[in-house]
């Protein structure tokens, strides 16, 4: 199926295989033997957080979805370091499909929850890089704040991202972001925009 941007994604790829192969990609991956040193790698790993952040702080939606592998998830886990899906409650779960349908929906300038538009300032910072099984991906964890004002309040959103990126030659892909927030228990007041 072609996506809104010209992409071939499978239809429904989210099935119990895929639940469990992400289960077991986010677990015991930060070892310290994993971990990659190498600085012009772990630069790069960096710029591309960057450009990922700029494009959400300038509303630029479809040139972040395109930093975005054709089947990916962008999930907001409800628990400290994720846990299974399958099992627990997500304050966000969203495959391609539902990631094309929210940028359409906040395009459109109807998005009530996003009337007036937040303006937003993401930090990154302390970001680690490790290596897994398969060559061409990596996992990188880094910790966030996002400030975002919107209608005369400023809320502050501050955690840590799991980003599973594949390289695909001088550029990444982004096959799962997660975003692990440190008040993931409390009343998060429905977030309305992307993390």
């Amino acid at each position: 199926m072609q996506t809104v941007d010209g992409s071939i994604h499978t239809p429904h790829y989210i099935d119990d295989e895929y639940y469990q192969k992400l289960v077991s990609d986010f677990s015991g991956w930060r070892r310290a033997d994993r971990e990659v040193t190498d600085p012009v790698f772990r630069d790069s790993c960096r710029r591309f957080l960057d450009l990922e952040a700029r494009f959400l702080d300038e509303i630029r939606l479809e040139d972040w979805l395109k930093l975005y592998a054709p089947n990916c998830v962008y999930w907001v886990p409800s628990s400290a370091e994720g846990g299974d899906p399958r099992k627990e409650v997500s304050i966000s779960f969203d495959d391609r499909r539902r990631l094309e349908d929210r940028i359409f929906r906040l395009s459109t300038g109807a998005a009530w929850s996003q009337r007036p538009t937040s303006r937003t300032v993401r930090l990154i910072s302390n970001i680690e890089v490790y290596a897994t099984d398969q060559l061409e991906i990596v996992m990188v964890r880094s910790n966030f704040q996002t400030t975002e004002f919107r209608a005369g309040e400023t809320r502050l959103w501050s955690g840590r991202y799991s980003h599973r990126l594949r390289d695909v030659g001088n550029e990444f892909e982004i096959l799962v972001k997660q975003v692990n927030l440190i008040n993931y228990d409390q009343n998060l007041r429905n977030p309305s925009i992307i993390l």
